[in-house]
């Protein structure tokens, strides 16, 4: 694999993304990962796509479940969204102590949160290291209507 330039990767730090948490289960394990990489596909039917680097735990459970929840998370989430983005589901139970429900899929419907949509998947498109998960959102949920969408800039989001 080639290096990706400097001036490429500077570039594309400059794409505006908001903080989700991804959460998924698949038979027993559950699991739920900090991303950015979230994006509406189409009104009808709801999908959405999220990107997964291959190599995250989360991504192994997608792909075997078929299954994902995506949270949308504010300012005053960014506690929650270090807690799901610093250490790997493989090693840590990161649903301790979390306050959770499931509703049509089984994934993780996390409680602290903006908003939450629940999804099966219904493709999966090879993305270089990631694999772009698309989802048909069967459920969705709206926790703080007057929230503020927190908006990811990697420099300062892990100080």
């Amino acid at each position: 694999m080639t290096e990706v330039s400097k001036d490429i990767s500077l570039a594309q730090r400059k794409i505006i993304q908001g903080v989700f948490i991804i959460s998924t289960r698949s038979g027993e394990k559950i699991n739920a990962m900090t991303a950015a990489w979230v994006s509406r596909a189409s009104f009808t039917p709801p999908i959405i796509t999220v990107s997964v680097g291959k190599t995250r735990y989360t991504h192994d459970l997608i792909s075997a479940s078929g299954v994902f929840a995506v949270h949308v998370l504010g300012h005053e989430h960014i506690a929650i969204g270090k807690h799901f983005g610093l250490k790997s589901g493989r090693k840590t139970d990161k649903f301790a102590g979390i306050d959770y429900e499931t509703k049509a899929t089984g994934s993780p419907i996390i409680k602290d949160c903006l908003s939450w949509m629940d999804c099966k998947t219904v493709g999966e498109i090879d993305a270089g290291d990631h694999t772009l998960f698309v989802g048909e959102v069967l459920a969705a949920g709206v926790i703080k209507e007057d929230g503020v969408p927190l908006a990811y800039e990697r420099d300062s989001f892990y100080k």
